[in-house]
Order: structure tokens, then C-alpha cells, then sequence
């Protein structure tokens, strides 16, 4: 069965779950798809209930919520729907990578299985979006990087951006101001006393100041 026999709600919560996991080890609560989605908490008890009912999800009463195989199938395939139309309207309309997100969060329940494909091809078939999340393949695989985010890198590495969050598109037109992206090298160092802040250095001579709501969007690897 095709995500696009799905319900538009239907598919939204299986992304909104597979997402929540995707960069985080803790559970998946009805309280934590309430607060990612912006629903009410008692509708979100009773999309569970009836996705679990349907064979979509997995949830014992107080307990977390998680997908079947199933379920996991068409959270993956809209993940993948979103990330190449992220990607295709970057690359070839021209978007900046801040305007895409909510671009393709209401194109993706549009598109066809037959046009995701299509634009899979013509990009190339490409396996990281605008923002360096992973785009999985048709097949459902995931290649996700080896990324730590930026809060927890000691002061004193040097490191490669490798994905940036892309919750926040104002935090995004700063960091591109700033010359922060994906694939940019950085060094850290620690950053005043008691301020919970991260002095970092771009490859570009920029030095910038980021406090935990930023660091904590940044991921990185280790500098090849």
C-alpha cells in the first residue's frame, strides 16, 4: 500500500513520530507529538489509539509511543517525499534553504509516488537535503551521519558541519549570513564564564557566539 492511500493527518503523525526519534534517544510520548505537532493533547491519545488499531504504531497505555514496520514503511517514505522537494525546490527553483520547510510540508501530500521518483531522478538521486538531513532511498534505507551536536564537542576541535536543524528558518537566515552551512569547517573554544556559550571560528575567519538554542541545531563531525 502507497502513503498516498493514507490520510493527509495519518501521514503527518507517522513523520512527526519517526522524526521525533531521528536525532533523539528518548521515548516518543503523546505528550511530545503534542507539543512537535501543536495539537491538543487529548486528540493526539486518540490518533494513537486509532493508529494503533489500524497496525501503524505500537503503544501500551502510558507508555511510548513507537512505529510498526508498517508504519515505519510510510513515515520513511514521507520523509523521503519531503527532503527531495526540499532539495529540488533549493536546487532548482531557487529557494533559499530557510524558505523550503513549510514549502514541502504542504507539497508532500500532494505529489504522487510517480513524481517523487521523478524528481529523485532528476537530481541525481541525491542522499542529504538542503539542511544535511539523510534522504532515505526508495527502498526505505536511511544513511544517517555520524554527527554529534555542537553543544557537546569539547573546546579546542576542529570540526565539519555536517546537518543543521531547520526548525527555526530565522536562525537559518543567520547562520547563512554568517556563512555557517553545511560542509563548513569550524573551531571551537569555550566561551565566557557562566554564559553557556560556544565561541566558534568558520573556515571563512568569521568568529561567532552561540548559545545553547543554536548550538544545539548545529551537527557536526569530525574535520577530515
Amino acid at each position: 500500500m502507497s502513503v498516498s492511500s493514507l490520510t493527509e493527518s495519518t501521514q503527518n503523525y507517522l513523520k512527526t513520530i519517526w522524526s521525533l526519534n531521528e536525532w533523539s534517544e528518548a521515548p516518543v510520548t503523546a505528550s511530545a507529538i503534542s507539543a512537535a505537532t501543536g495539537l491538543r493533547l487529548s486528540s493526539v491519545s486518540d490518533a494513537v489509539r486509532k493508529l494503533t488499531t489500524q497496525g501503524l504504531l505500537k503503544h501500551a497505555p502510558y507508555g511510548a509511543v513507537a512505529l510498526t514496520d508498517e508504519g515505519r514503511a510510510h513515515a520513511v517514505a514521507m520523509v523521503r517525499r519531503h527532503r527531495l522537494l526540499e532539495t529540488f525546490l533549493v536546487e532548482t527553483l531557487g529557494y533559499t534553504w530557510d524558505q523550503v520547510h513549510d514549502e514541502a510540508e504542504v507539497l508532500e501530500h500532494s505529489v504522487s509516488d510517480f513524481m517523487v521518483e521523478r524528481i529523485a531522478e532528476l537530481l541525481g538521486h541525491p542522499d542529504r537535503d538542503p539542511h544535511g538531513d539523510p534522504i532515505p532511498s526508495a527502498d526505505g534505507i536511511v544513511d544517517s551521519p555520524d554527527a554529534t551536536r555542537l553543544t557537546d564537542v569539547r573546546p579546542g576541535a576542529t570540526v565539519r558541519v555536517v546537518r543543521i536543524s531547520d526548525a527555526d528558518p530565522r536562525l537559518l537566515q543567520y547562520f547563512s549570513a554568517q556563512g555557517l552551512a553545511v560542509g563548513t569547517q569550524i573551531s571551537t573554544s569555550e566561551g565566557a564564564p557562566y554564559s553557556g556559550t560556544v565561541d566558534i571560528s568558520v573556515d571563512d575567519g568569521a568568529c561567532l557566539t552561540l548559545g545553547r538554542e543554536a548550538t544545539d541545531s548545529v551537527f557536526v563531525a569530525e574535520s577530515a
